[in-house]
């Protein structure tokens, strides 16, 4: 998690350091918790060849059980990768950068523009929750058509889980900037 600052720095507070570790564990937690999202994913999809091509009978249900759980998986397991430094970063110029510039970078881009969009996507995005659920949307995609809320409901959890990472990323970034020196040193990931 959160790795000791070199020496001839001061330290960050217990407080500051608290609320970062609370946030990582949270996302390391949900992040497994949500990999379990492959189960019916890939059970829906076994079932599905199997009754399609053993049996001759496709199921009414796999598709959209697999739509749903997959773009959960997707989206819940954002959090994760911002806290893994998983996502795609421009670092053409950035490995050349000082751990300040790094951090005086990173602190702009999740104040003005990362915590902002991520708080505008929640509030929008529940309203869409709680109106899928008061009219009972359900998806038209196969004739099964289950209630869609609850996959609507992803899309503000995940934005909440993103906004807490967000914060966590912001009082890392902060720290760069403000001494120079990082508090976790993440390894690169090439892919």
């Amino acid at each position: 998690m959160v790795a000791p600052v070199a020496s001839n720095v001061s330290q960050p507070s217990r407080v500051y350091l608290r609320i970062i570790r609370t946030i990582d564990r949270i996302t390391e937690w949900t992040g497994f918790a949500f990999a379990l999202l492959i189960v019916p994913l890939v059970l829906a999809n076994a079932i599905e060849v199997f009754s399609r091509y053993v049996l001759g009978s496709p199921t009414a249900w796999a598709l959209d059980l697999t739509i749903m759980s997959y773009g959960a998986l997707f989206m819940l397991g954002s959090a994760y990768a911002l806290l893994k430094g998983a996502h795609v970063r421009t670092d053409m110029f950035w490995e050349h950068f000082s751990n300040r510039r790094k951090g005086m970078i990173d602190c702009v881009a999740y104040a003005v523009f990362f915590l902002p969009s991520m708080a505008i996507l929640f509030y929008l995005s529940l309203d869409d929750l709680i109106y899928a659920w008061s009219i009972d949307e359900r998806s038209n995609l196969t004739p099964w058509q289950p209630v869609i809320w609850p996959l609507r409901g992803v899309v503000p959890l995940t934005a909440l889980l993103l906004f807490l990472q967000g914060v966590s990323e912001f009082l890392k970034a902060f720290w760069a900037a403000r001494t120079g020196e990082l508090l976790v040193h993440r390894e690169k990931i090439e892919l």
